[in-house]
Formats: structure tokens, C-alpha cells, sequence
């Protein structure tokens, strides 16, 4: 949902900062207060089309931010994660700011990202629905989706299955055209492959036998060094009138020293085992010494065999393993292409296989679906009676996909597949009674579309996995009982969604759990806009004016009390 929205320099919105709470927002308010403007903002901020006339005269820029809290498991999560953008705690804070010379700015959680990514994230967040746009429920891309989740569980298991086999169908497909190519490429890499082999094996490596050879030519290089320095660690320890020997009068002149004095017996002890660890270190010493090579050959057979590795290297990875590695992966591929037209029998007639299997799941796929579709056709008619469009028709069109000339062939016939099956899904309507069913997306706009957009909404608020829905004046054009049914209808969504509405309608706003009202004032010759949060006295007057339209009269008082008390009644 939608906690908190700020807006700063955005057309005649000065600096702006709006909480908002669960259930249903109604906001109202003097004509050209900036209602509209609100919703404008919050569109920029799902990644709507800007503009440097957004910002306000006078200033260097717009700045929007709002604050989103999602529950776990929620799909914005799962693209923001998929974009490398922390949301560990659930929340999503969308920045947009735009220049005055028109350029924007976009972060989400800190992150700078592009228009595209916002608009991606900002989608799975909010929904806008206004007279003229009917956004994702317009869409007959997004009609399958919606089918799928009113279909439930079972369906969704099937979609697991059918998924899982279409990763493999694109696999073995991938395969069988790599195999496919022509035959002078694939004679081409068999050479290429057996000669890389033949070098690699030729070589005879041994695992970290770079390590080790150039640790051994680190000691041949400097032999003489090394066999001087432990020549003179030697001598300073052993040589004639050296360390050893005073240590050892020394030794012996305490060990006398402790019978006279007892105190000294620990020193003693400590002093003569220096002196037998030294000795120890000095034979080591005369050891190391003999073992040293002054072998130039033996460096010379080194240094070419590092040159051999550091070729090789060049060629087919950084160390001694990633060469053997390659040579493995490169035989397993030359035994695929010496053996290719065995290996392409395999894949094509697994393919084949696969593709029938893929069939039979997509066609349980199509029979759940339809089974779903009369149901929500059922639904949505309830939902249209309820509205006064009892002779509005509403229909589900499932049509499997046309196939092409690269579509695999099942029964004879050509069938194309893709994620979410072999269907196409539209929601067909005709609103008035004798007219051909259409394409939702082609139904005109009025009062008649808001309240089939209602009807739809009602049903799929919960489907779509929006935080918070928004209406923009839905309403326009309705009276009457319509008008109370259509509020009891943006009641009843803002249950599973939290609902934004902007209202003419006295019946809407009677039904809000929260009513902003929205105000504008003049300070040093500049227009100010605030929103306060009317108490239960001034929801009653503010109701009382939409009733009226110019004048709140005792009359009109009553008439508003009416419908907040019949709004709380039919709340419960």
C-alpha cells in the first residue's frame, strides 16, 4: 500500500506531504485545488510520461517520492530482487525528479534506475484507473494472467508442469539446431577440436604443476644465495670459537653455578635447551646445505616447460585446471560431433516426444481455463447487475495461437507454444442490447465503461496482486441508485486492495474509511495547496456541499448524515 506521498515543486503544489491509511481514501475538494495534480504525481512516479512543465515556476525541479509497504511474496518484490535492488524489509521508496530543462531522475530504494525499470517496479505497486485509461485490465496480454489466478490452484499446478517441459522443448531445440548446421562448420570445429585436444594432451599436465615448477625455479635461480646464507647461519651457529660453543660454556658454567645456588637451577634448564635446539637447527642447516642444486640444465628444463604452460595458458584458461577442464569439455563436445548424426536422431526424436507431452499440457491447460471462464463470466454479470448493466454481455474468447512455418507440427497441424501455453485470452463485451460483442480495449469510455471497469475490478482486486488501486473521477457522468451501487462497489475492492478515489459523488465520499479534502490559498501572490483529513463534523459539511453544489443548508446536513449512517450500516 501507499504510506506516505511528498511532493515538492510540482505545478502549482508548492511542498506537499500526504499519509495515507488502509481501505478506502476518498479525496475532494475545490475545482483546480490540484486533486488531479496528486494523481499526475503519483503516475510520474510509476514511471508516467514527464515534462519540465510539471515543474513548478520559478524552480530548478520536481521532486515526487513515495513510500510503498508490500507483503511478502508480493511479484514486485521478485522483479525489484531480479534487478539487484534491496527490499529486505518490505518496503519500496520510489523517487522521481524532474529538471526544469525536462530531464528525471529515478531511484528506487536509493538505487538509480531508468525510466523503464520504474515503470516496471511502479506497475506492481499501483493501478490507475481513470475515465480514459483503463491500464492493466485494458490490456489483452494481461487478460491470461488474470484468468490463471481467478482459475485457482489446480490450473496453477498444471502451469508449473507445462513450464517446466517448455524450458526443455527451447533446450532440446537449441540443441537440434546446433547440431543442424551446415557440414563445413561442423568439419571446421571437429578439426579445430581435435587439434586444441591433441595439444592439451600432448602436454601431459598434472594439477598445480605450474605452482610447483615455479616455486622450483624461484630456488635454482638463486642456488648460490640461498647456499651462502645457510653457509653463514652455519658457521655463526657451529664454526670454530662461535655462538655453540660460548653457549655451551655457558651451559656449563651454570649448571655449576645452580649447586651453589639453587635459584639458578630454572635458568640453567632454560639456557641448556637453547643450546640443544640451536644444535638441532645448525645439523638442519648442514643438511639444507647438501640438498641444494647448482643444476643449470634442470633450470633451463624448467624454464621451457613454463613457457610450454604460459603457451597453452594463452589459449585455454588462466591455470593448469581451467586447461584440463576446457580439454574435457571439448572432448565430450567432439564425441557429440564426430557422432552427430546418432546424437541429432536422439534430440530430434526426444523433441518430438516433447512436444506432444507439451501438447497434452497446454490442452489441460485450455479446458481449465474454459472452465474458469464461465464461471467469471457468471461472476462479472453479478457484479454488472448489480451496477443496473443487467443486459451488458460479457464473454471470454479463448483462441489457441496461430502457428507458423517454424512451429512444431502436432496431429498435422502447426501449433505454437510459449510460456503460458497455446492460448490467446480476450475479454470480450457489449454494452448495450442488440450490439456485437467487442475487444474490452475497444468498449467506449463513459459512465457505462467505469462501471463494467468496476465490475471487473471487483473480481479480479484480489487477482491482480496490486498494493493500491486509484480512481479518477470513475464516476463522472452517474447518479442515483448507480451512484450508490458504484460506491458500495469501490467499498467493497478498497477490502482487498487499498483504494485512492477522487470524487464528485456524495455517495463515494460517504463510503470512505479516510477523506482527505484538498484546498488551495493565496500567499505572497502565489497559489498554495494543502490536503487535511476531515473530522466526522467536517466529512458531514464537505458531504453536505457535494450534495448542494453552492450552499449547505440544514436540509443538506441531514441529507449527508443520511448517507454516512447508511454508509455504516452497509459497511458491516
Amino acid at each position: 500500500m501507499l504510506v506516505e506521498l511528498s511532493i515538492k515543486h510540482f505545478a502549482i503544489i508548492d511542498q506537499l506531504t500526504v499519509p495515507f491509511q488502509k481501505g478506502l481514501t476518498v479525496i475532494t475538494g475545490e475545482t483546480g485545488a490540484g486533486k488531479s495534480i496528486i494523481i499526475d504525481a503519483i503516475g510520474l512516479l510509476l514511471g508516467g510520461r514527464g515534462s519540465a512543465d510539471y515543474v513548478r515556476y520559478g524552480e530548478k525541479r520536481a521532486e515526487i517520492e513515495g513510500l510503498f509497504h508490500v507483503e511478502e511474496g508480493n511479484r514486485a518484490v521478485e522483479k525489484a530482487k531480479d534487478l539487484g535492488i534491496d527490499v529486505s524489509d518490505q518496503m519500496f521508496i520510489l523517487r522521481r525528479d524532474i529538471t526544469a530543462q525536462g530531464k528525471s531522475i529515478c531511484r528506487i530504494n536509493g538505487k538509480m534506475v531508468t525510466i523503464a525499470i520504474l515503470r516496471e517496479i511502479g506497475q506492481t505497486l499501483v493501478d490507475i484507473h481513470g475515465q480514459h485509461e483503463h491500464q492493466s485490465l485494458m490490456q489483452p496480454e494481461h487478460h491470461l494472467h488474470l484468468l490463471d489466478e481467478y482459475a485457482g490452484i489446480s490450473l496453477k499446478r498444471t502451469k508449473i508442469e507445462y513450464q517446466e517441459l517448455y524450458k526443455k522443448a527451447l533446450q532440446l531445440q537449441q540443441q537440434v539446431v546446433r547440431f543442424s548446421t551446415n557440414e563445413q562448420e561442423m568439419a571446421q570445429k571437429v578439426d579445430l577440436y581435435q587439434f586444441q585436444l591433441k595439444e592439451i594432451e600432448q602436454a601431459q599436465l598434472e594439477p598445480l604443476e605450474d605452482e610447483r615448477l615455479l616455486e622450483e625455479r624461484h630456488k635454482l635461480q638463486h642456488s648460490e644465495k640461498l647456499f651462502s646464507l645457510l653457509q653463514d647461519s652455519y658457521q655463526s651457529l657451529y664454526g670454530e670459537n662461535r655462538g655453540l660453543d660460548f653457549l655451551a660454556n655457558a651451559t656449563a658454567h651454570l649448571e655449576e653455578a645452580a649447586t651453589i645456588d639453587t635459584e639458578l637451577t630454572a635458568l640453567h634448564e632454560n639456557v641448556s635447551n637453547s643450546f640443544y635446539l640451536l644444535e638441532e637447527a645448525a645439523f638442519t642447516l648442514r643438511n639444507q646445505m647438501e640438498l641444494i642444486e647448482f643444476d643449470p640444465v634442470r633450470l633451463e628444463v624448467v624454464e621451457s616447460r613454463l613457457y610450454e604452460l604460459t603457451q597453452l595458458k594463452r589459449k585455454y584458461g588462466s591455470t593448469v585446471e581451467e586447461i584440463m577442464e576446457y580439454a574435457a569439455k571439448i572432448e565430450e563436445e567432439l564425441d557429440s560431433l564426430v557422432h552427430k548424426d546418432d546424437r541429432l536422431s536422439e534430440l530430434v526424436a526426444d523433441l518430438e516426444a516433447t512436444w506432444k507431452d507439451l501438447y497434452v499440457e497446454a490442452h489441460t491447460l485450455t479446458k481449465l481455463r474454459k472452465e474458469a471462464s464461465h464461471k467469471l463470466k457468471d461472476a462479472i454479470h453479478s457484479q454488472l447487475r448489480s451496477l443496473y448493466m443487467g443486459k451488458t454481455e460479457f464473454d471470454v474468447s479463448i483462441q489457441s495461437r496461430v502457428g507458423t512455418k517454424e512451429s512444431p507440427i502436432i496431429d498435422g497441424q502447426a501449433v505454437s507454444f510459449n510460456e503460458g501455453g497455446k492460448d490467446e485470452i480476450e475479454f470480450y463485451l457489449s454494452a448495450n442490447p442488440g450490439e456485437p460483442l467487442k475487444p474490452l480495449a475497444k468498449v467506449a469510455s463513459g459512465g457505462e465503461i467505469s462501471r463494467i471497469m468496476l465490475a471487473i475490478k471487483s473480481i479480479f482486486s484480489h487477482q491482480e496482486g496490486i498494493t493500491s488501486v486509484i480512481f479518477d473521477e470513475v464516476d463522472t457522468g452517474v447518479s442515483g441508485r448507480v451512484a450508490q451501487a458504484i460506491a458500495e462497489k469501490i467499498h467493497r475492492i478498497s477490502e482487498g486492495s487499498q483504494v485512492l478515489c477522487i470524487t464528485h459523488l456524495p455517495q463515494v465520499a460517504a463510503m470512505a474509511d479516510t477523506h482527505l479534502y484538498i484546498s488551495k490559498n493565496e500567499e505572497n501572490q502565489r497559489v498554495r495547496t494543502s490536503v487535511d483529513a476531515l473530522t466526522k463534523e467536517e466529512k458531514v459539511n464537505e458531504i453536505a456541499r457535494m450534495i448542494s453544489g453552492v450552499e449547505v443548508t440544514d436540509l443538506t446536513k441531514q441529507h449527508a448524515n443520511e448517507l454516512l449512517q447508511l454508509a455504516e450500516t452497509l459497511k458491516v
